[in-house]
């Protein structure tokens, strides 16, 4: 039977760890109380109590993955856990996106591969596609949300991570509040192929912090099937049931 990973293994723990955590306490990025010392990101109890969607499971048939059918040569995909805008566990990818707390993209890339790794989600993967930021966005935040996740991905699997091969030429506004159809013209020719020799003949897993509507990933998608025969996973850690 399947078990959900609680632990996430971790190097000893130092001196200076332990007086930095008495110094700055680390909070849960869930519900705010204090991590231990062998906590990362997201304490223990609310890691046991994430939504998890499972969908790796079922790789190719769920939610998610029906999104994609017919627009993209998709695989599989998988999200972590499901995402609802008022929610505790919204708080995950607030902080990531908007508190500049890169570092729990990458936890949290770690955590998911871990725990998806034994259902063969990875095989056949060459590599590793973050969806990129336009440079507006980039110099705003600092760090791209989905390369943090993607490297938390990377250091679990050893795949290599693509960053410069498909990059974002425009910024037309945050998706959030927008619709379906609105959400699709607004990705549309954002997206642009610069290294296709690199990818050529290769498995590409696009990795993405929210799946909505999946406008954005087909989009970039688009773009990286153009290199020649490239095969499509997604994988994120929320997705954002219709």
């Amino acid at each position: 039977m399947w078990m959900k990973s609680l632990t996430i293994p971790m190097k000893p723990i130092s001196f200076w760890r332990r007086l930095l955590d008495l110094i700055s306490p680390r909070l849960c990025v869930v519900c705010g109380h204090r991590l231990t010392v062998t906590e990362e990101a997201v304490c223990m109890k609310c890691n046991l109590h994430l939504p998890r969607t499972n969908y790796h499971l079922h790789a190719y048939e769920n939610e998610m993955a029906r999104l994609f059918w017919g627009q993209i040569p998709v695989e599989r995909a998988a999200a972590f856990f499901y995402y609802e805008a008022h929610a505790e566990t919204a708080n995950v990818l607030y902080e990531l996106k908007y508190k500049n707390h890169p570092e729990i993209g990458e936890v949290l890339g770690r955590m998911f591969a871990r725990e998806i790794r034994t259902a063969e989600f990875f095989d056949g993967i060459d590599g590793i596609v973050p969806v990129p930021l336009a440079r507006k966005r980039l110099r705003q935040r600092g760090y791209n949300q989905s390369m943090e996740i993607a490297r938390g991905v990377s250091e679990v699997t050893g795949l290599p991570v693509y960053g410069k091969v498909v990059r974002r030429n425009v910024f037309e506004g945050s998706q959030t509040s927008k619709g379906r159809w609105e959400r699709n013209e607004n990705v549309e020719k954002v997206f642009e192929l610069i290294d296709g020799a690199s990818i050529r003949n290769s498995h590409l897993l696009i990795i993405d912090d929210v799946v909505t509507t999946g406008a954005t990933v087909i989009a970039c998608a688009k773009e990286l099937i153009k290199a020649g025969d490239v095969k499509i996973s997604i994988l994120a850690l929320g997705f954002a049931k219709s």
